[in-house]
């Protein structure tokens, strides 16, 4: 019994939603006038993005150490924050709200197999993180994973099911600690 074959798996030809040639056209955009960018010119990057298709609100800070796999998928709300060596794989939509803090990190995993077939079909799921959320250093975010509102995610967790606003969850998988109280 074969489990599966990759000699039989295929990218089917829409999936990355762009030519193959602009994707690579943006990967070596990423990896010099991104990456190599100071600091502080988040404009920049923020043009870089949009150039490409991201939709970005006013005052995101991005740092140059992000990595995007395809920016006409993602979708960032205003005075949100992405932190350093974060990677948005974004093979299906990211959908990221308005005043969310993302630290350190943190990888958005929105692509997975099909491990029941032996084609191992190349399947994507997309992932949405509502309004002020809190996600902490090095978190894992699997695919279809919705964060509700005001959610609080602990390092080092790794959140396979969906999130409940106003929250806290840490640990792997992440569980409820507590209600995220604001005095």
């Amino acid at each position: 019994m074969k489990y599966q074959n990759l000699e039989l798996f295929k990218v089917p030809d829409d999936f990355r939603g762009a030519s193959k040639v602009k994707v690579q056209i943006w990967w070596i955009v990423q990896g010099t006038l991104f990456a190599l960018s100071p600091q502080f010119l988040y404009g920049w990057r923020r043009f870089l993005l949009r150039l490409f298709g991201a939709s970005i609100g006013k005052g995101v800070l991005i740092r140059s150490s992000v990595k995007v796999t395809y920016p006409w998928k993602i979708t960032i709300g205003e005075h949100s924050w992405i932190g350093e060596n974060c990677e948005l794989y974004s093979l299906n939509k990211i959908l990221i709200g308005n005043n969310v803090a993302i630290a350190h990190s943190v990888y958005f995993n929105t692509g997975l197999h099909d491990y029941t077939r032996e084609t191992f079909d190349i399947l994507s799921k997309p992932i949405i993180v509502e309004d002020e959320c809190w996600i902490t250093n090095d978190v894992y975010i699997a695919p279809g994973i919705t964060i509700g509102k005001g959610v609080i995610v602990g390092a080092r967790s790794s959140v396979f099911k969906d999130l409940d606003r106003g929250k806290i969850y840490v640990g792997s998988p992440a569980k409820y600690i507590k209600d995220r109280i604001i005095e």
